[in-house]
């Protein structure tokens, strides 16, 4: 992927389905609407060239910019090109899996805020230009809106080339997005015909969008390395917690890489979750995720975001099988307490001996932010069986520090509260922690730290 300049090219078709064997009948699509913001509609959908696509953009915008693997990397190029328009714009986003052109120009005008820093957009704390917003990723569902606590002045997505009925996609970065994008005054597309278009709550009819400028890029991808010995060990304990027929959230990295790896000996699975990767694309061409057990979306993988490779991308290109949702549906509460068996996997960074659980800063500075860890914690302790599993290394920094902890570092973030602990996992063994009491949970962890540590957390 090339980033800083225009990259214009003839896209490749895009592949409906490969990874689909045999014929499935279409389940019914649910409706998300009680779920989405309303839709201002009534927008004029005008075609302009780049150099257009921010007249209507005030000078103190704040500006909103698509994250993950939706990013408009090129409209945000543009916007970087024209900088000299305003004395000051403030941009919001999320987790980016790119750079973003603006961020050469730092105060000239532009002014960051971030709810999920990243490599790509670090917090100040971490050295980055970012002021962090702490905020779950159900709060996307209203955060943003006219009237809530940070209202966008305009939005910036990339969409599909036209689809059924002539109506675009929001494609592979719908959740925490959607809700802005029916409400905001100005929205602003990135039409990419690599873009592939999904079902669900991603469809946007051409009078709900204000400008659509053409400009054909790479959508961003995520690759990820194969996972190493510690995190197969890691993902080996994981799955004994995993029942047949459970409806499952992953989140990113290196376990859940390795556990959607040995996932193929469950049966009758579901997917219920923020983001999918490839591995969930492999999982149903196994047979492992059939999504039929669900006690509601049966048949369908419902998620916010995709975030992989090209490869998954022209998986859920028109596949009637994803269906992307709004923020409150992927990640509300009462809606992941209906779920069928429930199993949520988490990531951590550090786990107190009390089951206090931080999985946003080292230290004082933040490297990661809350994103769905809450939402889905408290999901799977309202879900009938539900299950939330914080899978981690039992050490940091090639084994010179313990992640097991008496209590957490000094100004560290609390993510999970410890009365929301459920299962612990390092590659070790699993801690049960729900329903133990103080001193029976930090036996429990200290027997799945390392053993160089389980002395001194005595």
């Amino acid at each position: 992927m090339r980033i800083g300049r225009r990259v214009v090219f003839a896209p490749q078709p895009l592949t409906a389905c490969p990874f689909i064997v045999g014929s499935v009948a279409t389940p019914a699509r649910p409706n998300f609407t009680p779920y989405l913001a309303p839709s201002r509609g009534a927008r004029p959908g005008a075609r302009v060239e780049a150099p257009r696509a921010f007249d209507a953009l005030p000078d103190g915008a704040r500006v909103l910019v698509t994250p993950a693997c939706g990013t408009p990397l090129l409209l945000v190029e543009e916007l970087a090109r024209q900088r000299g328009r305003w004395a000051s714009i403030e941009i919001v986003t999320g987790n980016l899996h790119a750079p973003l052109a603006v961020t050469a120009f730092a105060g000239e005008p532009f002014h960051f805020s971030v709810v999920q820093p990243s490599e790509f957009m670090p917090a100040r704390s971490n050295g980055g230009p970012a002021e962090v917003i702490p905020a779950r990723y159900s709060d996307a569902s209203r955060l943003y809106l006219p009237g809530g606590p940070l209202p966008v002045d305009a939005v910036l997505v990339t969409v599909s080339a036209p689809g059924p009925g002539g109506r675009f996609s929001l494609g592979v970065s719908v959740g925490s997005v959607v809700d802005a994008v029916r409400s905001a005054p100005l929205v602003i597309a990135q039409v990419n015909r690599e873009m592939p278009y999904t079902f669900g709550a991603s469809e946007l009819r051409r009078d709900e969008i204000d400008v659509l400028v053409e400009l054909d890029g790479p959508i961003v991808e995520l690759h990820r390395a194969a996972p190493g010995d510690e995190a197969r060990a890691i993902a080996a304990h994981a799955l004994t917690q995993i029942p047949d027929e459970a409806t499952l959230q992953f989140g990113i990295g290196a376990v859940p890489e390795a556990l959607m790896g040995l996932l193929g000996e469950r049966r009758e699975l579901g997917v219920h979750s923020g983001m999918i990767g490839d591995g969930v694309a492999d999982l149903v061409a196994a047979g492992a995720v059939t999504n039929a057990r669900k006690f509601f979306d049966a048949g369908l993988i419902v998620c916010g975001e995709v975030i992989g490779t090209r490869r998954l991308f022209d998986w859920v290109h028109n596949n009637p099988l994803i269906q992307m949702a709004p923020a409150a549906y992927t990640h509300g509460v009462p809606v992941i307490a209906r779920c069928h068996r429930f199993v949520s996997i988490q990531s951590a960074l550090q786990v107190a001996l009390d089951g206090s659980i931080n999985a946003e800063t080292i230290g004082s500075k933040q490297v990661g932010g809350p994103g769905g860890q809450p939402d889905y914690v408290e999901g799977a302790a309202a879900a009938a069986g539900g299950i939330a599993i914080h899978a981690l290394p039992a050490t940091a920094a090639g084994g010179k520090f313990s992640r097991i902890v008496p209590q957490l570092d000094a100004g560290a973030a609390i993510t999970t509260p410890r009365y929301l602990a459920d299962r612990v996992v390092t590659e070790f063994g699993v801690a049960a922690l729900r329903g133990r009491t103080l001193a029976q949970r930090a036996a429990a962890l200290r027997a799945i730290a390392h053993p160089n540590f389980r002395e001194s957390l005595a």
